[in-house]
């Protein structure tokens, strides 16, 4: 199947972005593997969370076991960081989970985030304690306490066997594998679109309410008194009606008002479109205004479009004029390229991948300019990776560590 082509229209002059959907077999971006229960039952194939996470592209989310990072800081530096938590609470972003931990020496703890094809294997060690294999054979330590992907039932469907749900309970290993390029059974055909918003208009790969994602997913409401559930895969379009309702259009060419659940109110958590060159968009209902459903042009990027993870590496330009390269420890946590810089433009949250990122510039307090590795740029705010919430960079040269707080930075350039 060849590539597409599609544009990104935002209602800002200086960020116009094209993206581009990779060319991939038409099942390969579907999460596939091979899992390995506590009894020694193996069962391999399309995996998917629960009734969420089924793509490559989607998000395993956990909190991160220590920070190490925080030895290479001074007693007078670890004292500083303190002092702007202790005196400012509302530091703790909304994107980035941190806990001040009193059992660990006073440890700043991070989630961890990075999209399912970074990774080559999780093994359980525990209820919430898990042990992630990264690609390059780099082990990270997480626990899912707080976190759905860690205890979540995982569906297999088996070449053998058929559907199997198994509870996390019962796991020993899941280990992922490249998906076949056709598969003889899947959870659905993706959902693909045109979100139009106040910001713009963003075309890619849909979640509806933070969950749905397949053309099989079930989109409920009433009208009249009626109750429908319908199948994804049946819709044209939908538009948002106000804060209460929503106008449902089918394919078919009839036209619902339905209102009462959280998929078509003002309870919807969110609309997010992953876009390829850029990661993920997500549209509070506020802000939503239409989504306009079309067929896929494949099922998004396989496992192998998905490198050997590698560390961050870059030059920081200091205030006084110094520069530091090799590499980087941003907000002293993300270290892969594979992690995520979080942020808002005009209450729009983007998720980007380090990966797709080249220059970060912090613009006073509150904001910073991102430019994209395509050459594009956005300022964003708001968020713990782009203002004063950020904790600073640690740049790793050979033996030494140098720590530049996130109000001493003037420009970061990644490699």
């Amino acid at each position: 199947m060849t590539g597409l082509k599609t544009n990104l229209k935002l209602s800002l002059a200086a960020f116009t972005f094209i993206a581009f959907i990779s060319a991939s077999a038409q099942d390969e971006g579907f999460i596939y593997g091979k899992v390995t229960t506590e009894d020694g039952d193996v069962y391999e194939g399309p995996l998917r969370w629960g009734k969420e996470e089924v793509y490559w592209t989607d998000m395993f989310n956990a909190s991160k076991r220590e920070n190490k990072n925080l030895d290479y800081l001074s007693s007078r530096e670890l004292d500083q960081l303190e002092d702007r938590y202790d005196d400012n609470d509302n530091l703790i972003s909304r994107f980035v989970n941190i806990t001040w931990d009193d059992d660990d020496d006073h440890r700043f703890i991070h989630e961890f985030s990075t999209e399912f094809g970074n990774l080559a294997a999780l093994r359980i060690r525990s209820g919430s304690r898990v042990e992630i294999k990264l690609k390059n054979g780099d082990y990270i330590e997480v626990d899912g306490s707080g976190y759905n992907d860690i205890g979540a039932k995982i569906t297999v469907l088996d070449r053998e066997l058929g559907r199997i749900r198994l509870s996390w309970s019962n796991l020993e290993e899941i280990e992922f594998l490249p998906t076949p390029s056709n598969l003889d059974e899947k959870f659905g055909e993706p959902l693909y679109g045109t979100i139009i918003c106040d910001l713009g208009e963003f075309t890619g790969f849909v979640q509806w309410d933070h969950d749905e994602r397949v053309g099989t997913d079930i989109l409920d409401g009433e009208e009249d008194g009626d109750d429908y559930e319908i199948a994804f895969d049946k819709i044209e379009s939908i538009e948002r009606d106000g804060y209460s309702s929503s106008i449902v259009t089918l394919k078919s060419g009839r036209q619902l008002d339905l209102r009462g659940t959280n998929d078509v109110d003002d309870d919807n958590k969110g609309i997010i479109v992953t876009v390829k060159g850029l990661g993920r968009v997500d549209i509070e209902w506020d802000d939503f205004d239409r989504v306009e459903f079309r067929e896929a042009p494949n099922s998004g990027p396989a496992y192998s479009s998905f490198s050997s993870p590698k560390k961050i590496k870059g030059t920081v330009l200091v205030d006084n004029g110094d520069r530091h390269s090799g590499e980087i420890v941003y907000d002293l946590d993300e270290e892969y390229t594979l992690e995520l810089l979080n942020g808002e433009k005009d209450d729009v949250k983007f998720i980007i991948p380090f990966y797709n990122v080249k220059i970060v510039e912090p613009r006073g307090d509150d904001e910073a300019e991102i430019t994209l590795k395509s050459g594009d740029s956005i300022v964003l705010e708001d968020g713990q990776d782009v203002s004063e919430k950020n904790l600073g960079v640690l740049i790793k040269t050979g033996s030494d560590r140098v720590y530049v707080p996130w109000d001493r930075i003037d420009k970061i350039t990644l490699d």
